[in-house]
């Protein structure tokens, strides 16, 4: 091993590595939790140490060198097993502290979570929960998150997934709606009124035609790519929605626009890496979780 040839600090690497991922140093600079003049002065730093630049500074921002480029797989290798030490060493720890990081959707996070996660101030006192909220699937395998709960399988075979159960949803709109454009009687009847759009809404219709509902794109007067947005457009009147039971039968206010609709069913799966299945602070959020998005699931049946 040639302890000389290694001249640079993990600091300044990892400081490149948020720059050529981030796109930016003020990118860099929140993805670290520093600022923008530390990025600056630790990339200054490596180039110096290496003998090339890397980074070229213009008014318009920072972009990769060819060196940078030709250096970027090998950074990224060493980000990669620098994560790996890390979930090691988690995996060793047995003291149930430290934080714990779970990747969401918005809406699941805002409605679900906070009543889920209660029991975690009593039982774990010691561990410190970050909530991500987002629609967008987390790289566990890059430690965005500790914990992601998807509606899909994860096919990665360093993850560990658990299916906890099946949420359901269905048609809901305000009763005040209702009241003004009238409560329909069949799925065609349906298809006549105002509905409330999530991310993608035309990625709604198909299903719902399939149940007898046919939709136009120009029924969805209101849309909005943030679940709880979208929620809070149904509350206040906007029309009709596709919404989970967990949140439409308790909301007063709230009602099912057709009691025999059928419901749309979405899996539930809590994943995390293979590496962090066996740290104590990650399995008893693990476990938590399972539990109470298992009992929210059984209680729409």
């Amino acid at each position: 091993m040639n302890w000389q040839a290694m001249s640079f600090d993990w600091n300044q690497v990892r400081a490149f590595l948020a720059t050529a991922e981030e796109g930016s140093y003020s990118g860099a600079a929140r993805a670290l939790k520093t600022t923008q003049p530390t990025i600056g002065r630790q990339i200054s730093a490596l180039e110096s140490s290496l003998g090339v630049t890397l980074v070229e500074r213009s008014v318009k921002g920072q972009t990769l060198t060819q060196a940078g480029r030709d250096l970027l797989d090998h950074v990224r290798m060493m980000g990669d097993a620098a994560t790996l030490i890390s979930m090691t060493a988690d995996r060793q720890s047995q003291e149930v502290t430290g934080e714990v990081a779970i990747t969401a959707t918005d809406l699941l996070s805002a409605s679900v979570l906070p009543a889920i996660l209660q029991p975690l101030r009593d039982t774990a006192p010691g561990i410190r929960v970050r909530i991500v909220a987002s629609s967008d699937i987390r790289n566990l395998m890059q430690r965005e998150a500790d914990i992601s709960i998807r509606h899909v399988r994860p096919d990665q075979p360093d993850l560990i997934a658990r299916h906890v159960g099946d949420f359901r949803a269905n048609l809901y709109a305000s009763s005040s709606y209702l009241d003004r454009a009238g409560r329909p009687r069949t799925p065609r009847d349906v298809a006549d009124h105002a509905f409330v759009g999530n991310a993608d809404p035309e990625r709604l219709m198909a299903p719902l035609h399939n149940m007898g509902v046919p939709v136009r794109a120009e029924s969805f007067v209101m849309s909005s790519e943030n679940g709880v947005v979208a929620w809070e457009l149904v509350k206040s009147g906007y029309g009709v929605s596709m919404q989970p039971e967990v949140l439409g039968e308790a909301e007063p206010g709230v009602e099912k626009v057709l009691a025999d609709f059928p419901s749309l069913e979405f899996p539930i799966w809590l994943v995390t890496h293979r590496e962090l299945q066996t740290s104590p602070r990650i399995r008893v959020v693990f476990d938590l979780l399972a539990r109470g998005l298992g009992e929210a699931a059984r209680k729409t049946r």
